[in-house]
């Protein structure tokens, strides 16, 4: 079985402790480590089957699971692109949402933050997707470009009004509900194959029982739920926090503050509100036999099975 997918199906983690979890696996460090530290890593998973229990004494174990759990993707064992490793997320997307959120006078200076941060996102959610489908690469190409196109568009639509609006709290209020809902919706499109073709669903050993649509549609669903709350909550306490900032004594004193202030409540927001996301649901999440396709539940007596929801 795969080290990865055992860990997630052995660990049956609250939610505290997946937090704690993503809070190690989250660390920048993990962007940097070489192949040759991950495959060392990865080797001494595979031959210990006694890995999988935290011997909290065996630091090499520890270091082990965290360079595997925060480099490898559990579905196909195969590495994850640099920039798109979990731990890439806060620093690629925290300055391209601060600088959408920014109130401008030209539509043009807006274009690049928005399709920069709608680009990284379609593909950090392909990527780090359920790859257990068989899908083409070029399926892929095309999915994501269109997916980035329709985000893009939608995304600059409220700063297009916010223009013509006079009634300042739909002002600031319009861009966070709609950068909250295109985020949710961004992960449903790029992520659309899923529940059409299904995913692997898997008992307790890691066997596959099938391809299961209804498991491949929960999994989009509850990743999208944990990026309303990413997005949403990372675009509205910096407003929120700004408003009361542009009041005070010191940003009257120096007003150029309020940028720098923006940022590093985004950043701060952000680095807060990526492992809560990631933590709402197990990374492989267990679904009901019954709730499943009869054909799968014709095809074990487990009561209970397995996939990958994805990040």
């Amino acid at each position: 079985m795969e080290p990865n997918v055992r860990f997630w199906i052995t660990e049956r983690q609250s939610f505290i402790q997946r937090f704690v979890q993503w809070t190690e696996l989250l660390d920048p460090t993990n962007l940097v480590v070489s192949i040759e530290k991950i495959e060392k890593s990865r080797q001494l998973l595979l031959t210990n089957e006694d890995a999988f229990i935290h011997d909290l004494e065996d630091r090499r174990v520890q270091e082990a699971w965290k360079r595997s759990l925060s480099t490898v993707h559990p579905d196909n064992s195969k590495l994850i692109p640099v920039p798109f490793r979990p731990a890439a997320l806060l620093p690629f997307t925290a300055p391209m949402i601060f600088l959408s959120m920014l109130s401008v006078k030209s539509l043009k200076s807006l274009i690049l933050p928005q399709v920069s941060f709608y680009t990284y996102t379609t593909a950090f959610n392909i990527v780090n997707g359920n790859a257990s489908y068989n899908r083409r690469p070029h399926e892929s190409l095309l999915l994501g470009t269109g997916v980035i196109a329709s985000s893009s568009f939608f995304g600059l639509l409220p700063h297009l009004l916010q223009m013509r609006l006079n009634n300042m709290l739909l002002k600031k209020a319009l861009p966070i509900i709609i950068l909250t809902h295109i985020s949710a919706m961004n992960v449903v499109a790029a992520r659309s194959l899923e529940p059409i073709r299904g995913i692997e669903v898997m008992d307790k050993e890691g066997n596959v029982m099938g391809y299961s649509r209804r498991a491949g549609t929960k999994a989009v669903k509850d990743t999208a739920t944990s990026r309303i709350v990413l997005f949403g909550t990372s675009a509205f306490i910096p407003e929120v926090f700004s408003h009361f900032f542009i009041r005070t004594q010191f940003f009257r004193q120096y007003p150029w503050s309020l940028w720098t202030f923006k940022l590093s409540c985004t950043v701060l927001v952000m680095g807060l509100m990526v492992p809560v996301s990631f933590s709402m649901y197990p990374q492989i999440e267990r679904i009901q036999c019954n709730k499943l396709e009869k054909e799968i539940q014709s095809a074990t007596e487990e009561t209970e099975l397995f996939y990958n929801r994805g990040v």
